[in-house]
């Protein structure tokens, strides 16, 4: 499941944040630090150290835990990892698979949060492959896409400009992708039918059936 879950970060937000990382604009380094064997080879761009993007990473983590779309889509066990990275002109990232390990434990979804707005560079697409073909996204800055980790995925070619975003890792509650769909979609059957003003039996019903769901797929 490949989704966009748009304005994630509040305008304030989000030129705080960006605020910062212009400030710390001196201090990014070889993004090849943190990449596997393999995708070290077509990895370039940079990254904040980890000790300067802690303002960052605190702010976003609250941030997507308190998105209760995040939340049906993700099923979070653990935010594993939160990267802040950084494009120039002439960087990207080529064709890749995420790590299915990271600091020990198992990732099941990737998430790109854009900060950026989508004028202000050239290029920078986030390009995901699957069985369907590639699909391309440059969402609006504050937007955040989820897609999975097992998918083969690149960063296009940034050439004019800078592309900023925070990246991070789930290890989820729901191993299989299939199944976090179908909770994905109950859960928003419910939320209809509440708004609906549904009979108290159907919305019942519903919450019998995620609750059952629920307790055959967690892994807890």
């Amino acid at each position: 499941m490949l989704i966009t879950i748009e304005a994630m970060l509040g305008d304030t937000d989000r030129k705080i944040i960006s605020k910062y990382i212009q400030d710390q604009g001196t201090q990014f380094e070889d993004g090849g630090k943190t990449a596997g064997r393999q995708a070290k080879q077509v990895k370039h761009n940079e990254q904040l150290p980890f000790v300067l993007s802690d303002p960052v990473t605190q702010k976003v983590a609250a941030v997507l835990g308190a998105n209760p779309v995040f939340a049906a889509a993700a099923r979070p066990k653990a935010i594993v990892r939160l990267l802040v990275s950084r494009y120039r002109p002439g960087m990207d990232y080529g064709l890749h698979v995420d790590d299915a390990l990271m600091d020990g434990v198992r990732t099941d979804l990737s998430f790109t949060l854009f900060l950026s707005d989508p004028k202000s560079y050239s290029g920078g697409e986030l390009i995901i492959e699957s069985t369907e073909g590639a699909t391309e996204i440059k969402p609006d800055a504050g937007s955040l896409v989820l897609y999975p980790a097992t998918s083969l995925h690149r960063v296009a070619p940034v050439t004019r400009g800078e592309r900023v975003a925070v990246v991070g890792w789930v290890r989820s509650l729901i191993r299989g992708s299939d199944e976090r769909e179908a909770l994905f979609d109950l859960e928003n059957a419910i939320a209809m039918a509440r708004q609906a003003n549904a009979e108290r039996a159907l919305i019942d019903t519903l919450l019998k059936v995620k609750m059952n769901l629920l307790r055959l797929w967690v892994e807890d």
